[in-house]
């Protein structure tokens, strides 16, 4: 009896988790979405106290498909220290913010990784004053590092590989670490590089410091939920690969109603929109799902060009986040 009452506990959680953080979307008529406490370019909010950024339109993508506002979004600010534990605890349903998919944060931290949406690496930020070209020219020096993440671990190893010290000056977030390194009580900041590029972007004098060529780690960042439903996780997935496949096919913001409208003689492009095929059925949505998420802030490379790209203030080229056709890492899985 005691064995038969386990295994039906076992079954009745796994039916509550499968497709439950979807009602509870629908039903709260809202996205929780955790994000950076404010990373230019990827989250923060703008003059008018409205959040803009990279991360913020992969959160209005997902609300757009499931609830069909883009606006419909409760951003949750997070840090490296609390952004698990939101999650887990039902706050947010999602975190879209740099966070790096790692065998730890996979498996030990007890979530999953929706995809990736920004390949990055480790890097380093100095003063341009100190003449430094080179990250194996660091020795000696102080650096400010975050705990308790793995910016801290890759530092360390980076620098035994090459039998080199340093001072490290431990920082709780973002803004302390900017503070410090700004008032020279740190003489480099290492960190993702492109949240080194976004936290650049703010100083004063963006060109009195150097982000190194050095780029010590793999950062595979990506959309993280919840272990337990397995659902709300291929919602998220495909949303983000639609943002993606939508870039690689042809498909934007200004032309997708047309599209829609018209039908395509490509089979993987009306599949997309909804025009051939149950995909919209599947997901627990409609068939206008992927329509509205390219409609809210753009494919893949307009969310890109427009928050973080070249022309930005930020200045990031697209490197690793190429579309695959264009010699990129960047690849979605097929429509189909």
């Amino acid at each position: 009896m005691y064995r038969i009452l386990c295994v039906a506990s076992v079954m009745l959680a796994a039916t509550t988790a499968t497709g439950g953080t979807l009602d509870e979307v629908k039903t709260r008529g809202a996205l929780n979405c955790g994000v950076n406490t404010g990373l230019v370019g990827f989250a923060s909010k703008d003059a008018a106290g409205v959040w803009q950024g990279f991360d913020v339109g992969l959160c209005r993508a997902v609300a757009a498909a499931v609830l069909g506002d883009p606006n419909a979004v409760n951003f949750i600010e997070t840090t490296a220290a609390t952004r698990y534990r939101v999650l887990n605890a039902g706050e947010a349903d999602l975190l879209a913010r740099n966070t790096t998919w790692s065998f730890t944060t996979d498996v030990d931290l007890k979530v999953d990784f929706a995809g990736i949406n920004y390949y990055d690496g480790q890097g380093f930020m100095v003063p341009k004053a100190l003449g430094l070209s080179s990250a194996r020219e660091l020795d000696g020096r102080k650096i400010c590092v975050q705990e308790d993440t793995t910016s801290a671990m890759n530092v360390a190893e980076y620098f035994k590989r090459y039998e080199m010290t340093y001072e490290a000056i431990p920082v709780a977030g973002t803004a302390e670490a900017q503070s410090l390194y700004l008032e020279g009580a740190c003489e480099v900041y290492s960190s993702d590089a492109s949240q080194l590029a976004a936290i650049r972007a703010t100083f004063a004098a963006p060109a009195d410091h150097v982000l190194l060529e050095d780029i010590i780690s793999k950062e595979p960042l990506g959309p993280v939920v919840r272990h337990g439903d397995d659902d709300w996780a291929d919602l998220v997935r495909w949303v983000l690969n639609a943002l993606i496949a939508a870039e690689e096919l042809g498909v934007n913001s200004a032309n997708v109603d047309e599209l829609k409208a018209q039908g395509t003689s490509t089979p993987e492009v009306n599949r997309l929109l909804g025009l051939e095929g149950l995909m919209g059925e599947m997901l627990g949505l409609d068939a206008d799902w992927a329509v509205r998420a390219i409609k809210a802030g753009g494919n893949y490379g307009e969310l890109f060009a427009k928050n973080i790209g070249e022309t930005t203030p930020i200045g990031l080229s697209r490197g690793l986040n190429l579309q695959w056709t264009e010699g990129g890492l960047l690849y979605s899985p097929p429509f189909r």
